[in-house]
């Protein structure tokens, strides 16, 4: 089964301190969960002793069937769907290994957009100088994202944006917003020192979530917006 999404390498090789903020179920029924992952916890278990602690150890406790067909990083909150059943397990792995699903993200970024929408085109490959780490590279796996502006934030000089991952590698949606001149907020591995510092947390949230019922056949769908603004702080450089 492939896992699809912008996993992060780099939590199978660091001491990552789990969040003791609570993830919240969105939806429930007999063939699977739909649940809002806070920020700063893995989705799954990280290879280092210490990384047990994750989303789905949590989830277990009151759902021991709970599968992962695809993760959220570290850093990153937001929505997932885990199946409870084999049956919806291979049924959703099928609909993300075909892109028949979609995930919507918000992220705050450095700067004002000089373009409301567009798409970044920009192949990823590991960087080998800076490992476990990506970069941009045209010998790297094709890779596209699709943004829009939905709000500038003139005392942040930034811009609040939806991102749609068209295809989904690692650390993907950080790397083409850094390769468009608007790196994301707080992040701790591509941001230059002074976005870095602009927020207390990666400014990314996985908010809206759409898949087939692997029973009904039905669309569902699925929204949670972001609660990262309390982590957004006054820009060093705003007057």
């Amino acid at each position: 089964m492939q896992l699809i999404d912008m996993t992060d390498s780099f939590d199978e090789l660091a001491v990552l301190t789990p969040t003791t903020d609570a993830w919240q179920l969105l939806y429930q029924d007999e063939q699977l969960l739909v649940v809002n992952k806070p920020a700063r916890l893995l989705t799954v278990p990280g290879r280092h002793p210490a990384n047990r602690d994750c989303l789905l150890s949590r989830v277990q406790q009151e759902f021991p069937t709970a599968s992962i067909v695809h993760r959220l990083d570290y850093d990153t909150s937001g929505l997932l769907v885990l199946p409870l059943t084999k049956k919806a397990l291979s049924a959703i792995s099928i609909q993300f290994q075909q892109r028949q699903t979609k995930k919507l993200y918000q992220a705050v970024v450095a700067g004002e957009l000089s373009q409301p929408q567009g798409q970044v085109n920009a192949a990823l490959a590991p960087d080998p100088d800076n490992r476990p780490l990506y970069k941009v590279d045209p010998n790297g796996k094709a890779s596209q994202t699709n943004y829009r502006l939905l709000q500038t934030l003139p005392e942040h000089q930034a811009s609040l944006v939806e991102l749609e991952p068209v295809t989904g590698r690692s650390h993907q949606l950080r790397l083409h917003m850094k390769a468009l001149g608007h790196a994301i907020l707080g992040d701790p591995f591509y941001a230059d020192p002074e976005s870095k510092q602009q927020a207390s947390r990666l400014m990314l949230h996985a908010w809206s979530l759409s898949f087939t019922h692997p029973l009904t056949g039905k669309v569902l769908s699925f929204q949670a917006e972001p609660d990262f603004f309390s982590a957004l702080a006054e820009s060093p450089c705003a007057p």
